[in-house]
């Protein structure tokens, strides 16, 4: 296998580590552990190509840190960004740090399988990705005003709540602009809804 299929994977849960390992050594990736950032960071001049799965919440240097390292050093290696429940604005700070993808945890197998696949295709993938920016930007110029001032509070992690009083609207009102936000955008989870929205738009 090319240097360029290996899947480094940074964590440090070592079960999480264990379980990612067999899970992409059955699918056939290559796949090396780290169990730190910093550790990684220390192997880098030797990382050519691939792509890194990493937890965005982990001491010492985060998933966030570790982007801005990568792009100091000037490696555009593709990192995906694992994130818990919740951490929404995380996973945002992620992507605008570089982060080609975010999985929610718990994630379904297929669904970061073919995460990484995507990351591992990236740069013959260039055309591709433009494509699907392209149909996001389309999407979004679908939204009334209001719609996408509820999308902007959705892509900064904030709850209904939150949202519903920053705009002087009931939280009813905006779980209705959230689904047709949802269906316009052609969405079936939050998290697809912020990828689809970052990926077609600006979203300071």
């Amino acid at each position: 296998m090319a240097d360029s299929d290996i899947v480094h994977v940074i964590d440090d849960d070592a079960d999480v580590r264990q379980s990612l390992a067999f899970l992409l050594s059955t699918a056939g990736l290559a796949v090396r552990v780290h169990e730190s950032a910093t550790s990684f960071l220390q192997l880098l001049p030797d990382v050519q190509d691939g792509c890194i799965v990493t937890d965005v919440r982990m001491p010492g240097v985060d998933g966030i840190e570790l982007q801005r390292r990568l792009r100091a050093a000037g490696n555009r290696i593709p990192v995906i960004v694992m994130t818990g429940h919740g951490d929404i604005a995380l996973a945002v700070e992620a992507m605008k740090a570089g982060a080609v993808d975010f999985i929610e945890k718990p994630f379904d197998d297929e669904l970061l399988l073919g995460a990484i696949r995507t990351a591992l295709a990236r740069r013959a993938g260039d055309r591709d990705r433009n494509a699907r920016a392209g149909e996001a930007r389309a999407c979004l110029a679908t939204l009334t005003e209001r719609e996408r001032q509820v999308l902007d509070g959705l892509v900064a992690g904030k709850p209904n709540k939150i949202i519903a009083h920053e705009l002087d609207i009931s939280a009813r009102t905006v779980e209705i602009y959230r689904s047709n936000v949802m269906t316009k955008m052609h969405a079936d989870s939050l998290s697809a809804l912020v990828r689809k929205a970052l990926l077609g738009g600006d979203f300071g």
